[in-house]
């Protein structure tokens, strides 16, 4: 069984398909809304959809990781990541059929 990744591509089809906006705005607005998104969550570190769920920086402090090939020891530097808790509106879409 092949796995497909549903992309910006896809999404904005489906918009197409859905809605009926012309391909070019519907990849328009897919991108405005992620650029949105990014902008807010750097200028709040949080971000939360209502009935999706929550986008959170996290920061992370350095380490020291091993390369499993190699078996040497390096330092992880500091960083953010993102992290994503879903809705319990959107865990209960999931879990049922």
């Amino acid at each position: 069984m092949v796995k497909k990744n549903f992309t910006r591509k896809s999404l904005s089809n489906k918009i197409n398909k859905i809605l009926g906006f012309s391909k070019n705005l519907s990849a328009n607005l897919i991108d405005d809304f992620f650029d949105i998104l990014i902008k807010e969550l750097t200028k709040t570190n949080k971000v939360k959809i209502s009935s999706f769920g929550t986008f959170k920086i996290r920061n992370k402090k350095a380490r020291i990781g091993r390369n499993p090939k190699t078996k040497i020891e390096t330092q992880i530097a500091p960083r953010k990541v993102v992290t994503f808790k879903p809705s319990h509106l959107l865990k209960e879409k999931i879990n049922t059929k």
